[in-house]
């Protein structure tokens, strides 16, 4: 006999750079007992500095620790939050939040035992429904001897997807980028039709997710003014508008390509439900300066949910109990929508099978 808690998806989050506001914005967004009634969470990271964090907040523990690699329990019989406590690797935090090879080593470690978690069968007890990620540091991660970019392409390549892309979900706007973690200088040379076209196609069916039906997608431009006719640049016409034609073809309502300085005044007016964007920082800069403390990154194309906050690991406040937690709280949010929304698609799926 199953209890009503065993349908709860299970939501593993990593707690990110340990001298950086991970532990805070995972001890503020868990905090809420309502959030306890919508799902289970394992957070992967170290004890004491969620502890740490919690003390600061005035917050008292509310979760149960486990050692890594010790046995966890699955449903109705795990509790609301249980922390993963990685306490075999020696951490002295500097003097002052900074970059250090232990804490890329760490962070490392959180988010591979995440993924792992999320790849098992839905049956193991190990199982997560969901990854939320707290943010880590890039260059942590390069004095640890790792030369991934970032979340998004070590999840890709943990879980084989071919296609991928990042995506950010803000009350305002929502916008996929075409490349991610590219210098600006070599964006024009990994700029592919077939890229944008994954791009629009990833985005579209997001949207689905998210409950738009047929949603209207904007797609800018690589250069000022949308190349103005190749004048100032050959790329939108030679790579951006084929692969716009190649998904009006397959059904999809996008438009392009357009100017990147204007087309998000009228995304965030209502007129699109989504745009694509073809580097970093021509998507970044829209989305936080219209929801800096409510947008949340979903890495598209995977098959696990993953999102994480908009926002870096702010040494600058770090340990200061500084940290608003809300886009944590909103990325906590969407990744149980999405995990529950995936495991009705499954069961639907399930039962359609089995009845024939």
């Amino acid at each position: 006999m199953t209890s009503p808690d065993d349908n709860l998806p299970v939501i593993g989050i990593s707690m990110g750079e340990p001298n950086g506001i991970g532990p805070e914005v995972v001890v503020k967004a868990l905090a809420d007992p309502d959030l306890h009634t919508a799902a289970r969470f394992v957070v992967y990271g170290r004890n004491e500095l969620l502890t740490l964090a919690a003390d600061r907040a005035g917050i008292r523990p509310y979760w149960f620790r486990v050692a890594q690699g010790s046995d966890r329990a699955r449903g109705s019989l795990l509790p609301p939050v249980t922390v993963v406590d990685f306490h075999e690797v020696d951490f002295i935090p500097p003097h002052e939040a900074a970059p250090c090879r232990t804490g890329g080593h760490l962070s490392k470690q959180f988010v591979e035992e995440a993924i792992a978690d999320a790849l098992l069968d839905s049956t193991d007890t190990r199982h997560v429904d969901g990854v939320v990620t707290a943010p880590i540091c890039k260059e942590s991660w390069s004095m640890a001897g790792f030369r991934w970019p970032g979340h998004t392409e070590l999840l890709a390549y943990r879980t084989r997807s071919k296609q991928h892309a990042m995506a950010f979900v803000s009350p305002q706007l929502k916008v996929v980028l075409a490349t991610a973690h590219v210098p600006l200088m070599d964006v024009k040379n990994v700029l592919t039709i077939g890229r944008v076209h994954e791009s629009i196609e990833l985005g579209s069916e997001l949207c689905r997710q998210l409950g738009v039906e047929r949603p209207r997608i904007a797609v800018c431009g690589l250069n000022p003014h949308a190349g103005e006719n190749g004048v100032l640049g050959d790329e939108d016409g030679r790579i951006i508008a084929p692969a716009i034609d190649v998904a009006v073809q397959q059904g999809i309502d996008a438009t392009g390509p357009h100017p990147a300085d204007t087309i998000f005044i009228a995304a965030a007016s209502g007129r699109y439900d989504l745009v694509v964007a073809m580097y970093h920082d021509q998507g970044l800069i829209p989305v936080k300066l219209l929801g800096w403390d409510k947008a949340v990154n979903i890495t598209l194309g995977l098959p696990i949910v993953r999102t994480s906050p908009d926002h870096g690991t702010a040494f600058d406040i770090a340990g200061r109990n500084k940290a608003d937690a809300g886009s944590m709280r909103r990325s906590i949010e969407l990744a149980i929508d999405l995990a529950t929304r995936r495991r009705l698609t499954t069961a639907r799926s399930a039962d359609g099978t089995r009845s024939h």
